[in-house]
């Protein structure tokens, strides 16, 4: 009598396998998002709508809208949110790239670490509002000084991240690269920075808030356009249904590049991870 060989066992189904997490759900993740902004929203409508505070400190949701409503029929709110995207970009690209130069050479040589890292922790001690004074008399009030500011701001985030990522790195992988012949600026572009790429996109990420917190400060002190400016003549006219239109603005524009740079974020991880 012939053993009949156990049938086969299922297999467990690809869609079974493929099923992720709730919370890691793409729509999840993005419908969870409004969840908290959403609730802040009717708490606020529910306390302006109540009369639980005067409209004189925190103005109901549609005089903001009005606010808005006005500006744009103006043109001046698409002017102040171009102005004050295009100062952030440039800073944020000017800052980041000096940033991550410098990073390589304090991370990766022992004098630039001995020559430069007393004077930039220094440096970064000083707070952002001490330096418009001297950045208004060095450059004037134009374009140059605010720029400079942002990227005085985007520059320490990605410096002091990367810097410690890349003397982190494992000596193994370096060693590696040097087997085949790399050196230099070859060994830091295919080894070393791909190395430190989780440390670098969390450096982009503060480096991009950093720039927002810097450009208020620029244009609260030194200018005649932008969202900064916007919250100044507001405070000065008694507005504060437009000082709390350019918070939103500037939290949406926030939670805006930050989603950028996620997207940024998973196309390098995907190359290099």
């Amino acid at each position: 009598m012939t053993a009949t060989a156990p049938p086969p066992t299922a297999a467990p189904s690809s869609d079974a396998a493929a099923v992720r997490p709730f919370w890691s759900r793409t729509g999840v993740r993005v419908a969870g998002g409004f969840v908290v902004p959403v609730a802040l929203f009717a708490v606020w409508q529910a306390v302006t709508g109540l009369g639980l505070v005067p409209t004189y400190r925190l103005p109901a949701p549609v005089d903001v809208v009005s606010a808005a409503a006005q500006l744009a029929d103006d043109g001046a709110l698409w002017l102040y949110i171009a102005i004050s995207v295009q100062r952030v970009i440039l800073g944020f690209a000017i800052g980041s790239a000096v940033g991550l130069a410098v990073a390589a050479v304090v991370g990766l040589t022992r004098s630039g670490d001995v020559l430069l890292s007393p004077i930039l922790a220094a440096f970064r001690a000083i707070p952002s509002l001490a330096l418009v004074p001297l950045l208004l008399l060095w450059l004037g009030a134009g374009e140059e000084s605010k720029v400079t500011l942002v990227a005085i701001g985007a520059f320490f985030p990605v410096f002091t991240t990367v810097a410690g990522a890349l003397r982190h790195v494992d000596p193994h992988l370096v060693e590696m690269g040097r087997s085949f012949g790399l050196r230099g600026w070859q060994l830091f572009r295919s080894v070393q920075l791909p190395a430190t790429i989780p440390s670098f996109i969390s450096g982009l990420r503060l480096a991009l808030a950093q720039s927002w917190l810097f450009l208020v400060a620029a244009e609260l002190l030194g200018a005649s356009m932008g969202l900064g400016f916007l919250l100044d003549e507001s405070r000065q006219t008694g507005r504060v249904d437009r000082i709390f239109l350019a918070i939103v603005i500037l939290a949406v524009l926030g939670a805006v590049s930050n989603a950028l740079v996620t997207l940024v974020q998973r196309r390098l991880l995907r190359r290099w991870a």
